[in-house]
């Protein structure tokens, strides 16, 4: 099959590689329909994440068809239709318990945190889902049937991006009547926003320097908007308009 594999500092290819296997018991191979490209991934490719070994496959915003099986797996079945939500997690660890899946102490041997598809041996060095087929471990608990209905564009974000801009304002603790400040504006940002309309914030304020993402926020009824390439001191700026700062301050950036 084909998949993006990583071959050092800023070298990304499409390469042949072998198909995945069915491993244990509880494994699935998808075939995969759609996949992403997370901002985390230009970390990687960046050199900025440890233990990342040529012909690493990247990718962990994935959806597909379930075309094996284990002989232990019981939630989902051949030809299911299933979005693949990016951690590795057993389900019965004590972090997985309750309800922190990323946080898994039996998908990664290699580190702290839970295993991660695509992302590096320290985060366990599962083949990641920029590829033909996917190998899914722990098919009891992440794998997730979709409606027939919906469109792929309408639930790859699934995966990742909502969940994670989700988790972000809640643990921000945003709340109705909020002044928030958003920096950055990629999908995490933009979705963070919608998020915080939803929740009733009164003020929301977007931050970016590029163009088009800062006209997509601006779209969203009431958010203000701020390049910071516009001011010496943005964060001064912050201050200034919010009369002393923000209630909540969301970094979708990251590193």
């Amino acid at each position: 099959m084909k998949a993006i594999v990583y071959n050092g500092k800023k070298n990304v290819d499409v390469e042949n590689v072998e198909d995945p296997k069915i491993e244990k018991s509880d494994d699935i191979i998808i075939k995969v329909t759609s996949t992403a490209i997370c901002g985390s991934d230009l970390h990687l490719i960046h050199g900025m994440i440890p233990n990342m070994p040529k012909g690493f496959r990247l990718g962990h915003e994935t959806m597909g068809i379930v075309e094996e099986v284990g002989k232990d797996v019981v939630k989902v079945k051949k030809n299911d239709r299933v979005i693949i939500p990016f951690p590795v997690a057993c389900g019965h660890c004590c972090y997985c318990e309750h309800g922190q899946f990323s946080q898994c102490d039996n998908s990664n041997p290699n580190g702290e945190a839970g295993g991660i598809f695509g992302y590096s041996n320290t985060f366990g060095g599962y083949a990641g889902g920029q590829a033909e087929y996917l190998r899914v471990p722990y098919a009891n608990v992440g794998p997730t049937i979709v409606p027939e209905e919906l469109q792929d564009e309408q639930v790859l974000f699934l995966t990742d991006v909502l969940p994670t801009s989700y988790w972000g304002v809640d643990i921000g603790g945003v709340k109705r009547g909020d002044t928030v400040v958003v920096l950055g504006c990629g999908p995490i940002g933009l979705t963070a926003i919608k998020w915080c309309i939803l929740r009733g914030a009164n003020r929301i304020i977007a931050v970016d320097n590029v163009g088009y993402r800062l006209k997509h926020a601006a779209s969203y009824k009431g958010v203000e908007t701020v390049n910071f390439e516009d001011y010496d001191n943005t964060g001064e700026y912050l201050k200034e308009i919010t009369n002393g700062g923000a209630d909540v301050v969301l970094d979708c950036v990251g590193m």
